[in-house]
């Protein structure tokens, strides 16, 4: 008997009847073997790697899962992710440059710094530049070419691993189309905004393949002090192919080989620099002129080959072979008088001179001072998965298990160069030697197995999982005097974690419409290679119900996140305050919230009117035991001191005009007031941000079957807000932009 519960998480088990709806991992179809159309079909459906599957399966799913799959993603046609994400309960995420290049995004109180604390993946891969020893998103995939995403918050995490205290996302790429076909998607706005976003593809008998290009630029919204001045944008160029080769129609054995790969290169012109409080309130897009030729060049390729086998019986099977490579350069501020900017702009009464040097104010020699954070990354390994569905008694029963063997590193390799501010425009003075900064190699080995059951038996789902995972880390010192590294490392440390995480979720169906829900699992979160902290663990448990009638959908799960320990990492983004790297045991913490969303697709007329809220209420983020650290955003934590950027209370809300030939949007997004360090008690300005809202809409016009219009406006009202305090002074949010695009289906 074939199990019909949608998906033990790398995969989905979706039955016939679903078939339609879904462009799952693996889908058994009827009579494979006997119908060259049927495994057409099965070729066209399972091309696309998902974890959930569709937005309609989540209501069997026992866990909290949420899917935003095309149809959602094409409502507001975002290029930033944090304005996806915003609709996900129990998401927390930080702004930074205002254009969503390099995201900072937390589940349930994990910590935000760079989404280092969450998996990330790329169809079914993780996908961040060195996953377990460097997992800090300085890679993000390009949102544009998304074609769902779906997040995993609950037990369904365990399978991902390695970091399942918050969760997971999966980025669903665009899959190949059902027959020859594609889209072009054209967009001009404000500061010289431009994307062009293009893909084509054939599904053939046998052999199908895809196209895609994102090519994006913007001049940016801010503007450099000085003679110089110069773009606070980004230009960025993404291309990705396909190839699909299936076995022959009418084959008795379906199987298939597919091919992926990918580059992105990607330069912006932003700092680490922000504002003083003074500064901000006359001028909110204003850099100071130190900031004048900072820039994150950076380049992406992978590759992923994978074979699946299906018989069409009662098992299937697939494994996968990845590499990613990830080289980046951030060249930017490093210092002023040998204080660090985070320092200057905290205390700016203080390093008044040093401030007045970053304004544009002469200064002498060697006063100024850039890094070229130069860093090169690779991940690589093999997946593979097994799925056998069987019945015992009444039960139905869909086993999952496999392995993961990867082997990741980042190799730092950075130099300071040192310049004279003159009458506001930067004068090189001394040149580094490469190497001379920071000159180390951090590796992670690994090897991971897991195991996950889905049982069905009358009301009732359980979904019992199980993950090991062994990881031996290593991080090898060099002289910063010895750029070849032939004398040899200096220091080398080694640490290895073992560690088993289970987790079980259980869902009981009280009628057609509702269900309920509990889920329990541990939560882990590795070390850095050659860290003295602890591995971060916790115990995770949420319970909740789900209602949904087809017009009308809710759900409310309240969730519990209580850690043995939390770890804190130094690095320039959270704001430094120690040696970049270095990793702080934050010991007991709490953290407990209630998510709810709800949607009603309302009809007057002729007229559909979609109706959406999601909301998070954070009941409790607070450390249970005081201690000392160097940690900026933590410093000395008394117990109480609540976490920082978690809001009590983010809100979404939004509404819709749609007809058969235009549409209109609308979506308001408020975020409540917020830490920016750890504490308790009364806000301190200069230690918090302001709640705010933000508006945005879409207005489109379907000339068409094929060709469509649209106008876009970001932060409709033009909200003035901090968007963050960190890491080195206030950052401003996106203000008002206004788009005009045209799309056209192939």
């Amino acid at each position: 008997m074939m199990g019909k519960l949608p998906g033990t998480m790398e995969n989905r088990l979706i039955s016939a009847s679903r078939a339609s709806l879904c462009a799952a991992l693996f889908i058994v179809p009827a009579a494979v073997a006997a119908q060259a159309a049927d495994q057409q079909q099965t070729a066209e459906l399972i091309d696309t790697v998902t974890i959930i599957g569709h937005a309609s399966d989540v209501a069997d799913v026992p866990g909290s899962a949420h899917v935003i799959d095309s149809e959602e993603l094409d409502v507001f046609i975002e290029t930033d992710i944090l304005r996806v994400l915003r609709s996900v309960p129990g998401v927390y995420v930080q702004e930074e440059e205002g254009f969503g290049l390099r995201p900072n995004i937390g589940i349930r109180g994990s910590g935000l710094d760079r989404s280092a604390r969450i998996a990330l993946l790329e169809d079914g891969v993780l996908i961040a530049p060195a996953p377990y020893s460097a997992p800090a998103a300085y890679y993000f995939p390009t949102p544009r070419r998304m074609h769902a995403l779906e997040v995993l918050k609950g037990p369904a995490a365990v399978i991902i691993g390695p970091r399942t205290t918050g969760g997971a996302i999966n980025m669903i790429s665009t899959p190949i189309p059902k027959a020859a076909g594609g889209r072009i998607d054209l967009r001009i706005g404000e500061y010289n905004n431009n994307d062009a976003h293009l893909n084509f593809g054939r599904r053939g008998e046998r052999v199908s393949w895809l196209l895609e290009t994102v090519q994006s630029a913007s001049d940016g919204f801010k503007h450099i002090d000085g003679p110089i001045g110069g773009n606070t944008g980004y230009v960025l160029q993404d291309y990705v192919a396909k190839l699909q080769i299936d076995s022959a129609p009418g084959k008795a054995v379906y199987q298939s080989l597919r091919f992926k790969t990918g580059y992105t290169q990607q330069t912006s012109d932003e700092t680490y620099l922000g504002l003083t409080e003074d500064d901000f309130a006359v001028d909110t897009n204003r850099r100071y002129a130190a900031s004048a030729g900072d820039v994150f060049d950076s380049e992406h390729a992978q590759v992923q080959l994978s074979y699946v086998i299906d018989p069409g019986d009662n098992w299937r099977g697939k494994i996968t072979a990845y590499r990613n490579d990830f080289k980046r350069n951030w060249y930017k501020l490093q210092s002023v008088n040998g204080t660090s900017i985070g320092d200057v702009l905290d205390d700016p009464a203080t390093y008044a001179i040093e401030l007045e040097f970053l304004r544009g104010a002469t200064s002498p020699d060697d006063a100024i001072t850039k890094r070229a954070n130069n860093r090169s990354y690779d991940s690589q390994g093999v997946q593979a998965q097994l799925e056998w569905d069987f019945g015992f008694g009444d039960k139905e029963i869909a086993l999952t298990a496999g392995f993961r063997i990867h082997r990741d590193e980042e190799d730092r390799f950075q130099h300071d160069n040192a310049y004279r501010m003159e009458d506001g425009a930067l004068v090189l003075t001394t040149a580094g030697a490469p190497g001379s900064a920071t000159n180390r190699v951090s590796r992670a080995n690994v090897r991971a197995f897991f195991a996950a059951t889905e049982i069905r038996t009358g009301k009732w789902i359980f979904t019992p999982g199980l993950r090991v995972e062994n990881i031996d880390m290593r991080r090898l010192d060099y002289s910063t005097a010895d750029p070849s590294r032939g004398a040899g490392p200096i220091n080398n440390r080694s640490n290895s974690v073992s560690t088993v995480i289970p987790g079980m979720g259980a869902l009981y169906r009280l009628s057609p419409e509702w269900r309920l829900l509990v889920g329990v699992h541990k939560g882990f979160n590795p070390p850095a290679p050659g860290s003295s902290a602890n591995e971060e663990s916790s115990l995770n448990i949420e319970f909740g119900v789900r209602f949904n009638s087809g017009e009308v959908s809710f759900e409310s799960i309240y969730f519990i996140n209580d850690y043995d320990n939390l770890v804190g990492t130094v690095t320039e983004s959270t704001g430094g305050g120690g040696n970049i790297g270095e990793q702080f045991d934050g010991g007991e913490v709490t953290v407990s919230g209630l998510e709810l969303s709800s949607s009603y697709d309302w009809t007057i007329g002729r007229i559909d009117v979609p109706l959406r809220l999601d909301y998070t209420w954070t009941t409790k983020a607070e450390f249970g035991s005081a201690f000392d650290s160097e940690f900026d955003p933590w410093g000395d934590v008394t117990a109480g001191d609540e976490l920082p950027y978690i809001p009590e209370h983010q809100l979404r809300v939004s509404a819709g005009l749609v007809t058969e030939r235009w549409r209109l949007n609308l979506a308001a997004s408020y975020i409540g007031k917020l830490r920016t360090m750890a504490g308790q008690g009364a806000y301190v300005a200069a230690e918090s941000v302001d709640a705010h809202v933000v508006w945005d809409l879409i207005a489109a016009w379907q000339f068409t079957p094929r060709l469509s219009t649209y106008v876009k406006v970001d932060n409709l009202l033009d909200e003035s807000y901090i968007a963050a305090r960190r890491p080195a002074g206030i950052r401003p949010g996106l203000p008002r932009t206004a788009y005009l695009g045209l799309r056209y289906s192939l």
